[in-house]
């Protein structure tokens, strides 16, 4: 066969493979960068998602990296606030002067050749431009690279889906030179949730919500051949960005930091998706597409080039040249059903090689001229932008391969690839999650109607299935969680969430504006509602099945009907309170019935007590609003916490999260943990005060207000605050609770908002709107208050409104966080933790202080 003579083997995919990409020289490269960066001591014991999201002194400090070492933490902290320049954070601040910038390696520098193409228009060329002088020390994918190897799973994840949200390309296949083989991500991405619009093939479209990992699209490779004039990330970017706006989802060489060469990224795949929102002008697709670029020579990294080849639609390859070796290398691709395209921009005095070399290797990958793009610094970019979407279109709509990530990590383990997934903690979690999620909602029986509870645990309790314990899919759960291995608990933790979201899906549904669909939008009078639609079944009504459990029993053994020592649910708070630990929300409040489950509170309150031993100081700071004013994300985006987000899946009663103080910063803050509590949307508008569910928001409100040290007021209207908050401060202030607070009010249409105003101050305090007013005026225990000014604590000097921007950056699903909303929660954040610092905040509180505040609220 043609080409059987090539030194590289388009093979079996054995370890050989592996070992052949990377020369013992190269093996010092990632220890030499790990020790660069300071992550060298984390090659064993993995860093941790807990490390990276502890509270330090560098919290509230805005400071450019001084050294290398400060790039990881610092690319965390900008990542975790979803700042859209986190890859600039590679930029050391130098010392040095600009003549002593390191001079460009001679292996660098190539000949520019430059000739008229006006005398043979089959001879194009596009001119070769010189890398400029790196100065920087470190390149971002590298920085990506050795963050990424020296984190747990979690962190992985975390670090992903993080990425996601700012719209960057999302690493694939993990390039790992110390331990000689790559590892294909399917953990990692499985956490990216995503949204856009789906058309059915009976024309009816809808919007769809799943994880990145489950559909199945046609994807396209981008890869270089020795030297291409052109950056496929350069390309990769104009293809995914329309006419009016540039999207970098691809780092390239032209951006500020991304000049410096690569150390051990080269072997590095990434991916980025088109998702559509449903609007003709924006959609470039008229359907999900994946696309692929990996980092360095196709030569030097055959292995990921195989799998390329063997799960693309189609793959496009960019060289400056084809000489004898490039056709040997990919005449080994014969009989591949991949389609294959070259973008060419030939080398002066090499034409004719050229020429004669591709017209051999054509009939060879069974294409024809077509097949063959030519761009050279005469071309019109955007009309070669255009051509290329118009092949994309082409094969995706023609009969093409669509994999998903799930069926591309089934080829990858075929040519020996490491799946981060195939690990046995992992899939024995998965296993204990298939268990459990089989059953169905109604062996669940204890959620709902709390006045039953007691009478019908008692009848559970004495009915023979129950003699050795909760049975069934309970039993099953806890046993999820009872594993010995942190680890698989955590595993079990996530794959239950994904799970139940899964069984959970709805079918389509067509929003009235595809655009506006797509967008967060405020609580209006629809949201009251919220308490009567189908709640999807969640890791919460499990902890809530335990506490139902845990209070009845309780109650019987208050009242004398059943022994202490033949309790079996004793152990359950200690259960409850490892998933804290583990940064899982837990809930405070049952958001079905509005209630506080009293003992389950305070059984769990006491085991984090005896956990936290002399490190218990704490802190509470909590978030209260109407529904769609971005409380959930508000939080999720200063701490890096995970409070559910969205209409359909927003916090409903109240959860909490606890956030550590690093140890060498907590004498300065003045605690030892910040527990941050979400609470779920209070009714607004015209319905606020109807029916009963006022009075529970009110006792909501007034239990989280009275718990916490600060509470962020979330606003849809600066000149009206809910009406369940303005009771609750009114109830406080008569119990002698002096409440610390901070209004926010976020731009949700995209309406440029200038800043805060001394009017604002005064209309919120002074000029409630009318629901407040009729609201205050209402309590007959009111005592003539009639606004917020009235109360003591309120003074209208030190009152300050929050006005953030948009979330978005553009329309979603290809909308990126802005920045201007993730350096205002910074700052939000930043004055947060001065307050506390300062004792501008209530003074901090014991666990058990909290335990009494539980009691007496």
């Amino acid at each position: 066969m043609e080409g059987d003579d090539c030194e590289f083997h388009y093979g079996d995919g054995t370890n050989e493979a592996q070992d052949s990409d990377f020369p013992t020289v190269e093996r010092s490269r990632l220890q030499d960068m790990l020790c660069l960066l300071g992550l060298e001591t984390y090659q064993v014991q993995k860093l941790s998602l807990q490390d990276a999201l502890q509270i330090s002194s560098d919290s509230v400090r805005n400071w450019a990296p001084q050294a290398p070492r400060d790039l990881p933490w610092t690319f965390l902290r900008k990542l975790q606030a979803l700042n859209a320049e986190a890859r600039n954070s590679t930029t050391v601040v130098p010392d040095m002067p600009p003549d002593a910038r390191p001079v460009e390696k001679e292996s660098q520098v190539e000949e520019i050749v430059y000739w008229d193409t006006a005398d043979d228009i089959s001879a194009d060329i596009y001119s070769f431009s010189e890398l400029p002088t790196p100065d920087t020390p470190v390149n971002p994918l590298d920085l990506l690279c050795a963050l990424l190897l020296s984190s747990d799973s979690f962190l992985q994840q975390e670090i992903v889906l993080k990425m996601s949200l700012c719209q960057f390309a999302l690493p694939l296949i993990l390039p790992d030179s110390e331990n000689h083989g790559h590892t294909f991500l399917l953990w990692a991405l499985r956490g990216v949730m995503r949204t856009w619009w789906a058309q059915s093939p009976r024309g009816v479209g809808g919007l769809r919500e799943d994880s990145v990992v489950l559909p199945r699209a046609p994807t396209f490779a981008f890869v270089r051949m020795e030297v291409s004039s052109n950056s496929k990330s350069q390309l990769l970017n104009a293809l995914l960005s329309p006419g009016h706006r540039q999207r970098d989802c691809f780092w390239h060489r032209d951006l500020s930091v991304g000049t410096s060469p690569r150390e051990i990224a080269d072997g590095l795949v990434e991916i980025s998706w088109f998702l559509p929102s449903g609007r003709e002008d924006l959609d470039l697709f008229p359907e999900p597409v994946a696309f692929l670029n990996l980092r360095g020579d196709i030569g030097s990294h055959w292995l990921q080039f195989k799998l390329l080849t063997e799960v693309s639609s189609a793959v496009f390859i960019l060289t400056d040249n084809i000489s004898r070796k490039e056709y040997k290398l990919l005449s080994s691709m014969k009989g591949s059903a991949t389609k294959c395209y070259f973008i060419l921009s030939p080398c002066r005095g090499k034409r004719n090689t050229n020429l004669r070399l591709l017209g051999r290797l054509l009939p060879v990958l069974r294409v024809d001229h077509s097949h063959v793009l030519v761009k050279v610094s005469s071309t019109d970019s955007a009309r070669f932008v255009h051509r290329l979407r118009s092949i994309v279109v082409h094969v995706a709509r023609s009969p093409c391969k669509r994999l998903s990530l799930e069926d591309m990590a089934h080829a990858a383990r075929k040519l020996g690839l490491r799946v981060d997934e195939d690990g046995e903690e992992c899939q024995r979690a998965k296993g204990q999650m298939e268990r459990v999620t089989g059953a169905t909602r109604g062996a669940l029986r204890l959620q709902g109607d709390p006045g039953g509870t007691g009478a019908q645990v008692d009848r559970e309790l004495r009915q023979a299935p129950w003699a050795g314990g909760p049975a069934g899919v309970l039993q099953d759960f806890i046993t999820g969680l009872g594993s010995p291995s942190p680890g698989e608990k955590q595993y079990f933790l996530r794959w239950m969430e994904w799970g139940l979201a899964w069984a959970a899906q709805l079918r389509p549904r067509q929003p009235p504006e595809p655009a506006a669909a797509l967008r967060a939008k405020p609580g209006v009078a629809a949201d009251a509602s919220e308490p009567s639609r189908a709640e999807p079944l969640g890791l919460e009504h499990f902890l809530r099945e335990m506490g139902q459990l845990y209070e009845a029993e309780s109650c019987l053994v208050e009242a004398g009907k059943l022994p202490a020592g033949q309790r079996r649910f004793a152990h359950f708070p200690g259960l409850a309170l490892e998933l804290l630990l583990m940064g899982l929300p837990l809930e405070l409040v049952d958001g079905t019935t509005l209630s506080a489950p009293l003992r389950w509170v305070t059984g769990l309150l006491k085991e984090l007590h005896a956990h936290l031993g002399r490190r218990s100081r704490l802190v509470v700071l909590s978030a209260l609003g109407v529904p769609g004013t971005g409380k959930s994300t508000l939080l999720n985006t200063m701490f890096g916490l995970r409070f559910a987000t969205g209409r359909a899946r927003g916090p409903r009663g109240a959860f909490m999260q606890l956030v550590t103080v690093a140890e060498s910063f907590s004498q300065d803050l003045g605690c030892d943990h910040i527990l941050v509590i979400d609470s779920g949307g209070l009714i607004a508008g015209a319905l606020a005060t109807a029916g009963g569910r006022f009075e529970l928001e009110v006792s909501l409100a007034t239990l989280i207000m009275g718990l916490s040290n600060v509470t962020v007021v979330t606003l849809a209207d600066t000149r009206d605050i809910p009406p369940a908050i303005l009771q609750a401060f009114l109830r406080l202030e008569k119990a002698g609770h002096m409440p610390s607070y901070q209004f926010v009010h976020q731009n949700l249409h995209d309406v440029p908002v200038p800043g805060p105003k001394p009017r604002d101050r005064w209309w919120l305090l002074e000029q409630p709107g009318d629901v407040s007013r009729a609201t205050v005026q209402a309590d007959k225990q009111a005592d003539g208050l009639r606004t917020l000014a009235d109360l003591a604590f309120c003074d209208p000097e030190k009152l300050h409104i929050w006005h953030i921007p948009s979330l978005w950056h553009g329309v979603p699903p290809m909308a990126c966080v802005s920045l201007g909303y993730s350096e205002a929660i910074f700052e939000l954040k930043r004055c947060l933790l001065e307050n506390i610092r300062n004792g501008l905040s209530n003074p901090y509180r014991s666990v058990q202080q909290l335990i009494e505040l539980v009691r007496q609220l």
